[in-house]
């Protein structure tokens, strides 16, 4: 950031007064600039034994798979957000969404959250944001081929805890996976 969104002057990172990190500061009308992480809101839907994955049509990552997920809007809760990114990516309607997975991954300053939900139906299609939509069964997803690895993590999640028919609400910060970093 370099100049302020209120005044037009120029901002500075600094630790302002009262606070214990940087911030981008206005030089001029001294407006303090928080920069927030961003939230990610999806569903896992689900139809009887199957997934719904949409191979995405847009970067980051076009042409790998990933459940339906973006960024939350203002003036939406995030059941409202991950229904409609479902929607918009999937064609898809959804119901009884449940908190299922949610990751902190404080290396891109994102939080993403995946509900569990029933789909309403089989009608669905691409949207613009999509190739290609499809239900696969725990033996046909595309590992190889997943785009992010919060998607892996609630599928692996997932199929695991759908042998005990539980479905706790999983909490992981996602800075390295396997051991590995992630990038």
């Amino acid at each position: 950031m370099k100049y302020c969104s209120r005044c037009g002057g120029p901002v500075l990172s600094r630790i302002p007064e009262g606070d214990n990190r940087a911030r981008f500061v206005c030089d001029d009308c001294r407006t303090v600039h928080y920069q927030n992480p961003r939230i990610v809101a999806g569903c896992l839907p689900v139809w009887s034994d199957q997934i719904l994955l949409c191979r995405r049509a847009i970067e980051p990552r076009r042409g790998f798979w990933t459940l339906p997920a973006g960024f939350m809007e203002n003036g939406e809760t995030l059941q409202e957000a991950a229904a409609r990114e479902t929607l918009e990516e999937a064609c898809a309607r959804v119901r009884e969404l449940q908190l299922y997975t949610l990751f902190d991954l404080p290396h891109i300053n994102q939080v993403s959250l995946f509900f569990r939900a029933e789909l309403v139906d089989r009608a669905f299609a691409p949207g613009e944001e999509s190739l290609e939509v499809r239900l696969f069964d725990e033996a046909s997803i595309p590992w190889s081929a997943l785009a992010f690895p919060t998607i892996g993590r609630t599928l692996e999640c997932f199929f695991a805890d759908r042998v005990q028919q539980t479905f706790p609400v999983r909490n992981e910060a996602l800075s390295t996976l396997h051991g590995k970093p992630l990038v």
